[in-house]
């Protein structure tokens, strides 16, 4: 990976890690009643293993390979 494609994974990381993070937040909001919708709450737990999946892929790339 060249030096000049990490700025680029940086704004990705840091987009994925806030839609991560307002996923959490609704899904926090939806628990909190008493008649939850469980399909909505489903899709949205997935949504957000998704994002977190993109995330370590994307930090995975951020790591330089070391030759060994």
């Amino acid at each position: 990976m060249e030096n000049s494609e990490i700025p680029s994974l940086g704004s990705q990381l840091l987009a994925l890690r806030t839609e991560h993070r307002m996923l959490d937040v609704e899904i926090l909001r939806l628990q909190e009643f008493p008649y939850i919708d469980q399909l909505q709450l489903q899709r949205l737990k997935r949504q957000k293993l998704r994002l977190k999946q993109n995330i370590e892929r994307i930090k995975a790339m951020m790591i330089p390979d070391l030759d060994a």
